[in-house]
């Protein structure tokens, strides 16, 4: 398992076009959000122990935000080949064992990733109503112990784009596994 963190693509910086196919059966673009208030991209896999501690959380934060306008986005973009459990099918098992309550899309060619310049699992842009990045770091400052959360970054993050108050740019990156790549 290699570290890494968020490269922290600069704030204001454009979401990126994809078309992907989602677990669910249908495919995805960036205008299939457009009536959302906020979009957060989140790319993730199977397999990472940092994904895996964080997903719960991730799927709360769904439940608790969706009557907000806020979309959220997962976007595996592992080399499927190389570990098999990062595979379409293991997606469509992991999203129904855990009651995925948002979009789960496979990067097979992982042009979206790299567009992105995403480099770990959970990588997090959480973008406003013109798409333009307004949140970029990690999920909260305890990974690994939930119950010792004593910072909900992107939750804090997501009030303030609601609020339409500007988000300081000094904002912490997420950590995870490497993305796999091909």
């Amino acid at each position: 398992m290699a570290l890494k963190h968020s490269t922290m693509v600069p704030i204001g910086t454009p979401a990126v076009g994809f078309n992907l196919p989602g677990v669910d059966g249908n495919t995805y673009s960036l205008d299939s959000f457009s009536e959302k208030k906020i979009l957060v991209v989140i790319f993730m896999c199977n397999h990472c122990p940092y994904v895996k501690a964080v997903l719960q959380r991730l799927i709360d934060l769904q439940t608790e935000t969706r009557e907000l306008g806020v979309q959220l986005v997962g976007i595996n973009s592992n080399d499927a080949e190389k570990y098999p459990d990062d595979s379409f099918d293991s997606m469509k098992t992991i999203a129904k064992e855990k009651g995925l309550n948002f979009p789960y899309l496979f990067d097979a060619s992982q042009e979206t990733a790299k567009a992105y310049d995403a480099v770990c699992t959970p990588d997090i842009y959480a973008y406003g109503p013109e798409r333009k990045l307004l949140y970029r770091g990690r999920i909260d400052d305890n990974w690994e112990h939930e119950e010792k959360v004593t910072q909900r970054n992107l939750k804090e993050a997501i009030d303030f784009i609601i609020a339409g108050k500007e988000l300081s740019s000094d904002q912490t990156p997420s950590m995870g596994c490497s993305i796999k790549w091909k």
